[in-house]
């Protein structure tokens, strides 16, 4: 009898993810990726990619997923967990087509997969199961036999998760100057998505409004303003608050947006805050421009001291959550 832990039936671990450019020239061939079918002009996605230019037009998410992929690889090696671990993009290499063409030729048959993405919603869950159904597709129209593939289920509320978002809080509000720590407002932040969206991401009768999606960003803010709480002796006030909007002006997304928000905290004199981002696995482009740039710009016009928690990354806790996801 053997003391490894099995991850049978499962041969492969699948990590999934957005993608981004990894130059100049990747930005708007990725932009047009992410945005096809919406038939939005290529002069339009030159404008989009500033964000990217400002960054020499390199997206943070690859290298953090290469990252992600060797912490994961290590703790599997560490706990005796015999289970490879690819890589797949959407929208950028390595496409998740090839990536599962590869597993099916290195003779891998069952697969679960990981979606960088903690939380139900439809660009969060859905979306990944449509992309894991046309590369299935895609494989089968080539004559390959495709493996069969399973989503691990959301880890917004994993210890794993958390944990390591509650120390970053720490860390973040051990930045500001001690006379302002006592103070500082909690501002969670996550993806804006419309509010359309938010109510089919989980029934409202039984979440509330925004559906799962604002209830399980709710439920993580709730855990980490108690543990931070708990850990200093100060109570933050706290809010949920979005980012990084788009699309059409008349279509109502989830509000307060984090600038309108810090505007609004520094009308009613409070002496600092810390933006979580807790609706992020990594330091990917809507952390390091949307809020590093330019909600850190918009503090710095109204003088409000801001500091940023980190996001959980390639920290070993989320890595042997995901361990702990394979075998459960």
């Amino acid at each position: 009898m053997s003391d490894q832990p099995a991850p049978a039936p499962y041969d492969a671990l699948l990590l999934l993810s957005f993608g981004g450019p990894e130059g100049p020239d990747d930005v708007v061939p990725f932009l047009e990726n992410v945005t096809r079918g919406r038939g939005i002009p290529r002069e339009r996605l030159k404008e989009v990619g500033q964000h990217y230019f400002l960054f020499g037009g390199v997206s943070p998410i690859n290298a953090q997923n290469r990252e992600l992929l060797q912490a994961i690889r290590k703790d599997f090696a560490e706990n005796g967990l015999d289970l490879p671990v690819y890589w797949g993009n959407r929208n950028w290499a390595p496409y998740l087509t090839d990536t599962l063409r590869q597993i099916a030729a290195d003779g891998h048959r069952r697969v679960l997969t990981l979606a960088t993405s903690a939380y139900a919603s439809y660009s969060g869950c859905r979306q990944y199961r449509e992309n894991l159904a046309d590369a299935i597709a895609a494989l089968t129209a080539e004559g390959i036999e495709p493996p069969r593939v399973d989503k691990l289920r959301h880890y917004f509320n994993h210890p794993g998760f958390v944990r390591p978002m509650v120390d970053a809080t720490l860390a973040a509000l051990a930045e500001l100057p001690e006379g302002l720590r006592a103070g500082a407002h909690l501002a969670f932040t996550t993806h804006s998505i419309p509010t359309a969206a938010a109510d089919t991401s989980g029934p409202v009768p039984a979440h509330g409004d925004g559906g799962a999606y604002v209830a399980e960003h709710l439920d993580v803010a709730r855990v980490i303003a108690d543990a931070v709480r708990e850990e200093t002796g100060a109570e933050h006030p706290w809010q949920l608050v979005y980012q990084s909007r788009s699309g059409a002006p008349h279509i109502p997304w989830l509000e307060p947006d984090i600038c309108d928000h810090l505007e609004a905290l520094h009308t009613e004199g409070v002496p600092a805050v810390v933006m979580v981002p807790i609706g992020f696995v990594s330091d990917h482009m809507e952390v390091k421009y949307d809020l590093d740039t330019e909600a850190a710009a918009k503090a710095q016009e109204l003088g409000l001291p801001v500091t940023r928690a980190a996001t959980v990354g390639a920290d070993p806790r989320f890595a042997a959550a995901v361990r702990d996801l394979v075998l459960e």
